[in-house]
């Protein structure tokens, strides 16, 4: 059933795209043309359309990550944040989508006042909306293209509204050299500073799209708080964000397991993203792929090997109204025997031997593999999502590991460190759980 579902969602991309496949080629994608999106209100709902067709978006924040898994998942959509991210130029992403039967919401990165750009510097100003000029005319007639994203969270800890001003030209900029596609920018939360300032000033802004984590429960108060009564995407959401959990003594984070994880995002899918059938055009859970933030687990869909975990389980229920027949490991819990639990301030001592218990679910326990890893907690702390560099493992202190503890030794330097576990299964699977604690 498995190869008769992926084998079909390829059939309807390249249907949906005009692919052809003569010598075993797919056309060239900007031989299409561009594809015409526009937001419509139909019988008082509000969807996108691509060449006509309504298009729900079903979709992932996907910069760097397996970007064809998501159409074997039943997404249709991807989400980036650059027209560039190093490893990929804008116009290799969209070929990669478009083979896949994807569509893209095109990052343009619009420079942060919190990282020290001036948008009273008219000259800066200008230069930057060149720049974005010569993005678009690049690749705004690839068919894969949706929209453009004018900007990310550029309201995090900022002062200036001029910056709405440089978006609102930009948007204009692109509905002069474009045309075809819709323009949006997103936002961290949503107040009404915000929202006043740019349904006022920014007409050529199609719709507003919002970024929360563990608040996105709480969205529809949000919006009616902040006064907007107009369409929008949910560009960010997925685990419970670091700064929403609560917090060791020492300042360590709580992470959830994965399990926990995919019980969150199932609920606030079904709260958050279903439940405004009116005003919310789809949403983009974030990350398909994997990331360093305070934990290398917190926020990617993915482990750092490249395995699944459960939360994607949960995305292809909804995305294709079926649970996938190889379901990931359930991490239950984790705790560290006689020493509390994760919600407790565990403290050891420098280089004692500990037992960590873990709760784990899976049809076929006798066929997982179980590996752990100790690290120090990270000392350069990224803001907003910013780069942040990975602690790096000490190697020697897991002294065994299996289905229900591990044993390991605590580091010989006093300070606050962190235990990573990983159960995998033979699909390439894994479920996830990490406890932080502190060495005397």
């Amino acid at each position: 059933m498995k190869e008769i579902k992926f084998i079909s969602l390829i059939l309807l991309s390249m249907l949906f795209f005009g692919c052809n496949m003569e010598q075993g080629k797919v056309s060239d994608p900007m031989s299409e043309g561009p594809s015409v999106v526009e937001m419509k209100n139909v019988d008082g709902r509000y969807r996108l359309f691509v060449n006509g067709e309504e298009f729900f978006v079903k979709g992932a924040g996907c910069e760097h990550g397996p970007c064809s898994e998501i159409a074997a998942h039943g997404g249709n959509s991807i989400r980036t944040w650059r027209t560039d991210n190093r490893r990929q130029t804008g116009m290799e992403v969209l070929d990669e989508a478009w083979e896949n039967g994807l569509m893209v919401m095109m990052g343009l990165d619009v420079a942060r006042e919190r990282h020290g750009f001036d948008y009273d510097d008219e000259e800066a100003v200008a230069a930057q909306l060149e720049q974005f000029r010569k993005e678009v005319l690049e690749l705004k007639d690839h068919p894969a293209l949706l929209g453009w994203g004018i900007g990310n969270e550029l309201n995090l800890r900022y002062t200036n509204l001029k910056v709405w001003d440089a978006v609102n030209d930009i948007a204009r900029m692109i509905k002069e050299v474009d045309g075809n596609h819709v323009t949006t920018t997103m936002l961290a939360g949503i107040g009404p500073r915000e929202v006043e300032y740019i349904t006022q000033n920014c007409p050529d802004i199609d719709f507003i799209s919002i970024q929360m984590y563990g608040d996105i429960i709480n969205l529809e108060q949000r919006i009616k708080d902040a006064g907007y009564d107009g369409p929008y995407l949910v560009t960010e959401w997925g685990a419970t964000g670091h700064w929403e959990m609560p917090e060791t003594e020492w300042g360590s984070p709580i992470e959830q397991t994965s399990t926990e994880k995919a019980e969150a995002i199932k609920k606030r899918y079904e709260v958050a993203i279903l439940g405004d059938d009116e005003r919310c055009m789809g949403s983009y859970v974030f990350l398909w792929g994997q990331k360093q933030e305070r934990t290398p687990s917190w926020y990617g869909l993915y482990t750092e090997k490249g395995e699944k975990t459960e939360p994607i389980n949960v995305m292809e229920y909804f995305w294709t109204g079926q649970w996938p027949e190889n379901m990931a490991p359930q991490m239950h819990d984790i705790t560290i025997v006689g020493k509390g639990g994760r919600f407790d301030n565990v403290r050891l001592s420098k280089n004692g031997e500990y037992t960590a218990k873990i709760e784990v679910e899976h049809p076929d326990n006798g066929s997982l593999t179980v590996r752990a890893e100790i690290m120090p907690e990270p000392e350069e702390l990224s803001d907003g999502g910013d780069y942040e560099p990975r602690p790096v493992t000490i190697e020697g202190l897991i002294l065994s590991a299996d289905t229900s503890e591990i044993t390991f030794r605590a580091p010989a330097e006093s300070g606050a460190y962190r235990i990573l576990v990983y159960v995998t299964d033979t699909d390439n699977n894994a479920g996830t759980a990490n406890i932080p604690f502190f060495v005397e």
